[in-house]
């Protein structure tokens, strides 16, 4: 059995690996020729044209919880398993979100830059922000990363609305105080906006100059979902009306790999709004022992798969499946 990943070190002897950066396609191709199994990270780009032309490849392990960034179906049809690591990253998201609602209401990044600037002079307080105990937050989308945010947020005391599709189970929903509200009533009350939802085709620039017209004027924007579900251009307008008091983000739309039209670059504008902005580099998964852990989740999934079982985090099940397990 042979297998390969472009960014992971030996999940089993006979993995082979030579950079922690993703390979170009080309390169990927021609080291997965013969590969029974990959290991993909959201930089890999698996197309149908690759699976046509790795004839023995019968499993993607993605090592990320997503998969908006992979053809599901071609991968079916080719007789390619796809799995995921669904639930490894969920409690880091939400910590991290957390962190970034307080972070960007009480102005701590600002506090930070007046101190080292020496420009503090004793205990009166120059910086005004928001606070979270009598506040309303947002959620938009409560699946497990929603709920996970609900719950971190039980003891500082907000009134938490959310909308979704799928109402919460109402044991859930009660011990998370949780109130579901239709999207208009949710933007006309919440201070915090907090987007919790995957990349799909209705999501992308959800987030544009009509939902931001709608939201209570000098509430927080906060995204640690997918970059694209923001039109950045539109929420450096509300920044620099002060129609919107802050904006925190994890993830911006130069991430989202899989679109061929993303911009290459975050928005100038939004970059230069340093007084009402929080901005962190993608760290919403960044724990070294979590990120072992999903790599070994994946690896997990390409054992199963090669001794002929279901592997964990399926995506699809293909009809048709690939070759015996090689020795």
């Amino acid at each position: 059995m042979r297998m390969q990943s472009s960014f992971w070190q030996h999940a089993v002897p006979s993995c082979r690996i030579h950079t922690r950066d993703a390979l170009v396609p080309d390169e990927l191709l021609q080291r997965c020729r013969d590969a029974d199994a990959l290991i993909a990270f959201m930089a890999d780009r698996i197309t149908e044209p690759f699976l046509a032309r790795c004839a023995r490849l019968r499993i993607i392990a993605c090592a990320l919880k997503g998969n908006d960034s992979f053809d599901v179906a071609a991968r079916t049809r080719h007789g390619v398993w796809l799995t995921v690591v669904p639930d490894l990253l969920t409690a880091l998201t939400a910590e991290l979100t957390v962190g970034l609602i307080i972070a960007l209401g009480r102005r701590m990044l600002p506090g930070d830059r007046l101190i080292r600037a020496g420009l503090f002079r004793g205990w009166r307080p120059t910086l005004y922000g928001r606070g979270l105990e009598g506040s309303t937050v947002g959620l938009v989308g409560a699946g497990a990363v929603g709920k996970a945010v609900a719950q971190r947020l039980v003891g500082f005391g907000p009134t938490v609305l959310y909308t979704d599709p799928r109402p919460v189970a109402f044991e859930e929903k009660r011990r998370l105080g949780l109130h579901r509200v239709q999207l208009g009533e949710l933007l006309d009350r919440s201070d915090y906006v907090v987007l919790c939802l995957p990349l799909i085709g209705e999501t992308r620039h959800l987030v544009g100059r009509t939902f931001l017209s709608r939201m209570k004027w000098g509430a927080y924007l906060v995204n640690t979902a997918r970059g694209s579900l923001v039109d950045e251009g539109a929420v450096a307008e509300a920044l620099e009306s002060q129609a919107l008091a802050g904006y925190a983000a994890d993830v911006f739309a130069l991430g989202d790999l899989a679109l061929a039209d993303r911009p290459r670059e975050i928005n100038l504008r939004l970059r230069n709004a340093k007084e009402n902005t929080m901005f962190t580099p993608h760290l919403g998964s960044a724990v070294d022992e979590v990120r072992r852990d999903v790599a070994l989740a994946a690896a997990n999934s390409v054992l199963e798969c090669l001794r002929g079982r279901t592997p964990p985090g399926a995506v699809n099940r293909p009809r048709v499946r690939r070759g015996a397990p090689s020795q």
